[in-house]
């Protein structure tokens, strides 16, 4: 489903220069589950951007179904984010000032639905994370488990085929990241593919596979 070949990326200039990704390459399968493992500044969270559309690269090639992604295009990355993927986020991004209803429907604002198909889709991911009673709650009166299950409602409302996640539960205690990442194992039952970035052996340990990444190249062998 997705391959990357090569990926090179570096932030800043002259002596400030960063090597982040040094000819990282991997496949991620239709329906797979996958942690992305590495310690801080390994170059995890940059390939994970980079998987989602979110940033470019130097050097490198991107394959999304066998077809080869223009990175170049920023229309062409636009349509591929806003088609083909969902994030979720560590500290969720929910937008304080809105009710949940809302916040879950940002993704569709500039689709062409009308306003019954929006609630249609928006009580729908709701009711799927069980939390369709929270529709005109706002962020500051839930849960962190709460929060986290209106960012993962916001990530799959528009159902895209992949959903990437960043540190999942980084914010959350112990039970509530058992709950959350028990949510993702259901949605990658249903189909959906889904890749994890984490730190956390436990949290790594409820996908189909571990890759490793180290000073910016991904362990072939610890896959």
């Amino acid at each position: 489903m997705i391959e990357v070949k090569d990926i090179c990326k570096t932030f800043g200039k002259n002596e400030g220069t960063v090597r982040a990704l040094r000819g990282a390459s991997m496949s991620v399968e239709q329906g797979d589950m996958v942690a992305i493992m590495g310690k801080s500044g390994s170059g995890k969270s940059t390939l994970l951007n980079i998987l989602g559309g979110m940033m470019s690269f130097e050097k490198g090639e991107y394959y999304y179904c066998g077809k080869k992604i223009d990175f170049s295009s920023q229309r062409n990355l636009t349509r591929f984010r806003r088609d083909k993927i969902g994030f979720v986020v560590q500290y969720f991004a929910l937008v304080d000032d809105i009710n949940v209803f809302q916040n879950v429907a940002l993704p569709l604002k500039y689709q062409r639905y009308s306003g019954h198909r929006i609630k249609e889709l928006v009580m729908s991911a709701l009711a799927e994370l069980g939390i369709e009673d929270k529709a005109k709650a706002y962020p500051a009166e839930l849960s962190g488990g709460q929060q986290q299950r209106v960012a993962i409602a916001r990530a799959i409302v528009k159902k895209p085929d992949i959903i990437l996640a960043d540190e999942p539960t980084g914010a959350l205690d112990e039970q509530t990241s058992k709950d959350v990442m028990s949510i993702l194992k259901g949605l990658n039952e249903s189909g959906k593919t889904i890749i994890v970035v984490t730190h956390d052996m436990k949290v790594a340990e409820n996908c189909k596979r571990i890759i490793h990444i180290k000073d910016g190249v991904v362990d072939e062998s610890n896959k």
